[in-house]
């Protein structure tokens, strides 16, 4: 006789069978949460300085090159075995001329804090920025590096009281900061004739290794009231085109610079009758002195080709340029030529041709600089120059939108109520 289950027990033993598996899940799932892998523990932060070298687990001794010191003289004396120092300096010439290290320039030696005292790392520092690197591991290893830079956008302004250097440090800003605007203006501003009164807006960027600025890699805009004469300059860059542009699209940079030499003073005028400071009579000084330290780089004013050098008892080691058909210029009294500087050498704006000197008749270092116009001797100060090439057409449209963006930045930095500006 077949058995017969009634349906409440089949819907009782559905239910009890749908519990046991939803129960097994729950335990299963369980199961696999308590095995599940745990998350390893997280490795501790390493803290590293400047050069990439862990902080703490070296004793680090820093010294800088003295004058005259050389790589192997520094090695030596931390010491390391002649072979080692011989290792050291012909595995750094693949990256840098170990002759070029220069007194005043920083070095570290990080050695083992354990009684071994054995050395680990050589650094030595090329600039603020770019350093080498000596491994002392399994194998001998030196790496060139770059310190970590953060760069920021920046705006200054300040009131010249006595030179743009000094308003500049009193306003805690970059010295490099004083030569970007020395190299942007150095055709409208005549820095050696800076009066108090004139002032200056800027934007720019600025790049810091910690908290030390280190660079001023670009300036973007610049106003410069300079003798009540407002001056502005404004980057522009395209595929062709590259440099500083006055607000009607006119480039910043003339033909010729003001002045041979940078952050100098003037000592003698040009003049047609001068007291010489040697020979103790009067007669015409048809040039401008610069007085600035013994090998003070000196710059050829424009482009052109050297026709002279030489020496001779009155003008001492001197150099002539003939820049066009126009126009010659000739600089006196230097200590030295620069390397390569001979007639017949082209040279452009900018180029180091010499370094000041007091050769031939003179009293102390300077450069005299003399300013020659069709074969004539004439004050350069008093001439006025016309710029390099101007901003082509086709960039213009361009230009004008970066150029009123930057007049907007520029006229929302503020003055103190002394000296505000008037232009925006």
């Amino acid at each position: 006789m077949p058995l017969k289950i009634k349906p409440q027990l089949i819907v009782g033993l559905a239910v009890f069978l749908v519990a046991l598996i939803f129960c097994s899940f729950l335990v299963f799932s369980g199961l696999l949460l308590r095995f599940e892998r745990q998350p390893e523990a997280e490795e501790p932060v390493v803290e590293l300085d400047d050069f990439g070298i862990a902080v703490g687990r070296y004793k680090v001794k820093s010294h800088v090159v003295r004058p005259n010191q050389t790589l192997s003289q520094i090695l030596t004396d931390i010491p390391l075995a002649p072979e080692t120092v011989q290792a050291v300096t012909e595995e750094m010439q693949l990256h840098f001329d170990p002759r070029r290290i220069r007194s005043g320039q920083p070095f570290h030696a990080y050695v083992s804090s354990d009684s071994t005292q054995r050395l680990q790392y050589f650094v030595y520092e090329i600039s603020m920025i770019d350093f080498l690197k000596v491994i002392f591991g399994d194998s001998l290893t030196v790496e060139k590096g770059q310190k970590e830079l953060t760069t920021v956008s920046r705006i200054s302004s300040g009131i010249i009281d006595t030179s743009l250097w000094n308003t500049l440090s009193e306003n805690n800003l970059s010295f490099e900061l004083a030569i970007r605007l020395s190299e942007i203006l150095a055709w409208e501003v005549d820095f050696h004739r800076i009066q108090q009164g004139d002032l200056f807006k800027v934007i720019y960027y600025e790049s810091f290794v910690g908290d030390k600025s280190v660079d001023v890699p670009r300036v973007e805009a610049v106003y410069f009231r300079h003798h009540g004469r407002e001056i502005f300059g404004f980057y522009f860059e395209s595929d062709t085109v590259k440099g500083f542009f006055d607000k009607e699209g006119d480039n910043l940079r003339k033909i010729f610079l003001r002045a041979p030499l940078e952050f100098v003073r003037i000592t003698s005028r040009f003049s047609h009758s001068r007291l010489h400071p040697v020979l103790r009579h009067r007669r015409a000084h048809h040039g401008t002195d610069y007085a600035a330290p013994y090998g003070t780089p000196i710059l050829a004013v424009g482009d052109g080709t050297v026709t002279r050098t030489g020496f001779n008892s009155g003008n001492g080691n001197y150099v002539r340029i003939r820049h066009n058909s126009v126009y010659e210029t000739q600089y006196l009294h230097m200590s030295r030529f620069a390397a390569g500087i001979r007639p017949g050498t082209r040279v452009t704006q900018g180029q180091v041709i010499g370094y000041v000197g007091s050769t031939g008749l003179a009293t102390g270092p300077h450069v005299c600089f003399r300013f020659f116009k069709n074969g004539t001797p004439v004050n350069h100060l008093n001439l006025e120059f016309p710029s390099a090439d101007p901003l082509p057409d086709a960039y213009r449209e361009q230009f004008i939108v970066i150029r009123d963006r930057l007049l907007r930045e520029l006229g929302q930095i503020p003055y103190s109520e002394k000296s505000p500006a008037t232009w925006f």
